[in-house]
């Protein structure tokens, strides 16, 4: 696969595009870690990979396991170098962990991945419901997308394995789709009336 261009079909959200052109995401004919950059080539957009860090609670690891595995399936799918997972007690917890990640590694966009599952109170109301308002509170602090990836609240033990799969790859690629798009944004020397897509 040295030094071609892979037309990357996406099964949860359609099809990559920038500026209405099918997405290339090139492969690089060195060993570097990254993709490069080429605005336009033949009417197709190249563009960089994207660094991806993944924070997963291991509570209810059978189900979070399942998403994990998408979750780096899913990246390599869409051109995204997974360079990080932070795994943590349960889905309360990945906001610190985000937090730590978004400080200390290099990355472009944070996918969070978790599973809070209905039990006989309303705890996981307000686990989830609390994960993710710091979530996105941290996502506009850092300036950087952190795509949320947990299940529930609400959610049975047999919804939760259902949706394993879907709500991971969803994560990734909205948190690729973001991190790609900031990447345009910052690169435009005026929004004209531009779709950023």
């Amino acid at each position: 696969m040295r030094g071609r261009a892979l037309l990357i079909p996406t099964p949860y959200m359609g099809p990559l595009r920038l500026y209405g052109l099918p997405l290339i995401i090139g492969i690089p004919p060195s060993n570097n870690n990254g993709f490069k950059v080429n605005p336009s080539r033949r009417g197709v957009a190249v563009l960089e990979n994207v660094r991806l860090a993944l924070v997963v609670a291991e509570f209810n690891y059978d189900i979070t396991s399942i998403m994990l595995e998408k979750a780096k399936s899913h990246a390599r799918l869409v051109g995204a170098e997974v360079t990080v997972v932070f795994k943590v007690p349960g889905s309360f917890d990945i906001p610190f962990a985000v937090r730590e990640v978004l400080e200390k590694c290099n990355v472009d966009a944070v996918a969070v991945l978790g599973a809070v599952v209905k039990g006989d109170t309303d705890h996981d109301q307000v686990v989830a419901h609390q994960a993710a308002r710091k979530i996105l509170d941290l996502s506009l602090e850092y300036g950087k997308p952190v795509a949320l990836g947990i299940i529930g609240p609400g959610a049975s033990r047999l919804e939760a394995v259902e949706r394993a799969e879907e709500y991971a790859a969803r994560a990734v690629e909205s948190a690729v789709k973001l991190a790609r798009r900031k990447r345009l944004l910052e690169k435009m020397e005026a929004c004209n009336g531009e779709t950023i897509e």
